[in-house]
């Protein structure tokens, strides 16, 4: 067998089982969140006749095709959206495998092999680890929200706070893996992170915890306290009266974010004009991902709701996004949100009203979480051409890279006798 079997088959089946695997527990999250259920108990069983499914009849993937679709107890037919959706997370993790680190460097294949970036390749699985497991935990996550938000019009705030758990871990754990060849291109989330946005972006997510002890204190309430009183229990989207008023709200509790964002930043600039260590430059990344990405919505949601008089943006979308700044990075939010996403949108607002004028059906309404999703995605699998892009539309964006201290230029020294050479 050639070497590059040795090296990536084993680990690509571990990769497609691992996604199976998660696939099936999505099946979990996906039918029970929504309903107020626990993830963990019971057990996976029928959801018609409730009995419990044998260890055989519950592995993902093969489990579906044993029992021919059907329960072995009350003959009832499984829905296939089990299986599809164990064998698309499998293939989504696998694709990102190969994509990383099987497909070679970009100056070889420049789309494939740019989709990662060189960073992952040359790294290689394991010195990048934190990294690709936090990816695969976003991808998994964005599948998940996008079917409960497509069928509720609700996001389980659970989902994003894992995922940006999941990102702060990996922000933290990354640098301290064995020492990788080209730390300075294209290290994830990280755009030249120095002391002021470092400081900034610590005390900015200071500012939030301290929001949220405030709420939890009663010091300020929650906004759309009474949302039940205008709004009844069937409406997926109401008439609330009062959202202007519930702006102020949600402006005293960003309040101390705000400010500490600002005090922050003049804080590291009292520091020395020097390169942060890697740790604190990734780390900082992710938190100025989480606040850049939440921002971004939240700002919108703000100024939307005090422009309409209505509920503009759910907050699901603001944690949504938060958890993929976390994740990929401030910059990718930019493109996210205020570029893809509402191309998105209208795309498939063109093609539900062509779809419900061939088939004489309603216009099949779909909340903003799910293009967001699908933005992420085309950022992922799109690298190469956002990174073509960027640089000749918007050169004021920063580069992703390590802030790296810079190596004054060495004098050449002129032996006695000799003409010292020219410019």
């Amino acid at each position: 067998m050639p070497l590059w079997f040795y090296q990536h088959v084993p680990v690509g089946f571990f990769i497609f089982a691992l996604g199976a695997i998660v696939g099936s527990f999505l099946n979990v999250v996906v039918h029970r969140l929504p309903l107020g259920m626990s993830v963990v108990s019971p057990p996976s069983r029928c959801p018609t006749c409730g009995a419990r499914l044998a260890w055989h009849e519950n592995l993902p993937i093969i489990g579906w095709f044993l029992v021919k679709g059907k329960c072995r107890y009350c003959k009832v037919k499984i829905s296939p959206q089990y299986v599809c959706i164990e064998a698309i997370v499998a293939l989504l993790f696998l694709g990102l495998y190969i994509a990383y680190y099987v497909v070679g460097p970009s100056i070889i294949h420049p789309w494939w092999g740019g989709v990662g970036g060189d960073w992952f390749y040359y790294s290689g699985v394991y010195r990048s680890s934190p990294y690709f497991i936090a990816h695969l935990f976003l991808v998994a996550g964005l599948l998940a929200m996008t079917l409960i938000d497509a069928r509720t019009f609700t996001i389980p705030m659970q989902i994003p706070l894992v995922l940006t758990i999941v990102g702060f871990l990996a922000a933290i754990i990354q640098p301290m893996m064995p020492t990788i060849p080209a730390t300075a291109t294209g290290w994830p989330t990280v755009t030249t992170c120095t002391w002021p946005w470092f400081m900034s972006s610590a005390c900015g997510m200071l500012g939030i915890f301290i929001g949220i002890f405030l709420l939890k204190t009663g010091k300020i309430r929650r906004s759309f306290a009474d949302y039940e009183k205008y709004v009844k229990a069937d409406e997926i989207i109401g008439n609330y009266p009062h959202a202007r008023r519930e702006m102020g709200v949600e402006f005293l509790f960003l309040l101390p974010c705000m400010i500490g964002l600002v005090a922050g930043y003049y804080l590291g600039k009292l520091l020395p004009a020097t390169c942060p260590p890697i740790f604190f430059q990734s780390l900082g990344g992710a938190l100025l991902g989480y606040l850049i990405g939440g921002g971004l919505i939240w700002s919108v949601r703000i100024l939307g709701s005090l422009g309409f008089g209505k509920e503009a943006i759910g907050l699901g979308d603001v944690h949504l996004l938060a958890a993929v700044g976390a994740v990929l990075g401030g910059l990718d939010c930019y493109l996210v949100f205020p570029f893809i996403a509402p191309i998105s949108g209208l795309v498939w607002v063109a093609m539900s009203i062509g779809l419900s004028a061939m088939f004489k059906r309603a216009r099949r309404e779909l909340p903003f979480g799910p293009h967001l999703a699908v933005a992420t995605l085309v950022v992922i699998l799109c690298r190469p051409a956002i990174n073509w892009l960027i640089p000749r539309t918007m050169p004021f964006l920063p580069q992703p890279g390590l802030c790296l201290p810079t190596t004054p230029p060495v004098t050449p020294i002129t032996p006695p006798g000799q003409v010292p050479p020219g410019p």
